[in-house]
């Protein structure tokens, strides 16, 4: 029976799922929203139905600051399928040209280190990216092939785990957008005998790590003892924003920040983003220093709640 919007209350906090193989992640996220019975959730970085992994879930006050975690350095383990392409870059497509593997496996790390640093990639068809209006995987359905502009991103680390005659197993940490279908199918090219992605598992999104999430089903077993146990995995709104330094306020200029005045410091911490905290160690929100050692808000707490 489906609940009616009464039923549904303010939540806020961050919790790590680990989703499963097999549901979207936003099938995911409606699944834990309604175990929470959150008002206001949103996942931080998809991820496709074969993958499995740390799937950061914002609720309430933190889903304003999810898009900062959208745009953490991810970290994922992936095996790939040597000697075959398919049509999607990954196992739920067709195999379109299969090849004999013969690896130098001495020169496979320094072709793995080549992908190191900032690389061009060029998004595949089955991806949720537009042209013209259209997803380019309603396109590829479709039987349509269009240009894809190639996209900047970085792999901050790739790591050889294993590798023998049919399957290479690898870990990356890289920047928002990266494809590892595209990944995977570009090092098979680089080696010459092609390959495409039969398994991922997002492991970290930031200091997010995969040892602290928790499964779905494991949810719905806390969810028979009450909500108590669900909110107790909840991580504070600022387990969102690890990756910004603390900057924190006296007591006026705290107020004067909820208020939406700019403040100038008199000795600037540089500039950028940085996670406000007051004097007694309340988080208050984002802020960003600018060039002027001038603090403005950027996203701010609801303390009228």
């Amino acid at each position: 029976m489906a609940r009616s919007s009464r039923d549904y209350r303010d939540v806020d906090g961050v919790l790590i799922l680990d989703k499963p193989i097999g549901l979207s992640s936003n099938q995911a996220l409606q699944q834990l929203r309604r175990l929470y019975r959150a008002r206001k959730a949103g996942h931080c970085g998809s991820l496709d139905p074969l993958a499995s992994g740390v799937l950061p879930v914002c609720m309430g006050q933190a889903t304003k600051f999810s898009s900062y975690l959208l745009g953490a350095h991810k970290t994922y383990r992936a095996t790939c399928r040597l000697g075959q392409t398919t049509t999607t870059g990954d196992a739920e497509g067709d195999i379109i040209e299969s090849q004999a593997v013969t690896i130098d496996h001495s020169l496979l790390p320094r072709v793995l280190q080549d992908f190191v640093g900032q690389i061009e990639q060029i998004p595949p068809m089955y991806s949720a990216l537009k042209h013209q209006g259209r997803r380019l995987y309603q396109l590829a359905r479709a039987g349509k092939q269009v240009e894809r502009a190639p996209r900047r991103v970085e792999i901050f680390e790739l790591k050889l785990l294993s590798c023998d005659s049919e399957r290479l197993e690898i870990e990356v940490c890289c920047s928002k957008g990266t494809y590892i279908r595209t990944l995977a199918e570009d090092i098979g090219k680089a080696l010459a005998c092609g390959a495409h992605l039969i398994a991922l598992r997002r492991i970290a999104v930031d200091s997010l790590q995969e040892q602290d999430s928790i499964t779905l089903d494991r949810l719905q077993q806390l969810a028979s003892q009450g909500m108590q146990p669900l909110e107790r995995l909840l991580l504070p709104v600022t387990a969102a924003l690890t990756h910004f330094a603390e900057l924190r306020l006296d007591a006026d200029a705290s107020r004067d920040i909820r208020q939406g005045k700019r403040i100038k410091l008199t000795a600037s911490p540089g500039a950028g983003l940085y996670r406000l905290v007051s004097s007694e160690g309340v988080f208050i929100g984002l802020g960003e220093v600018g060039p002027d050692a001038e603090l403005a808000a950027k996203r701010l707490m609801n303390t009228g709640r």
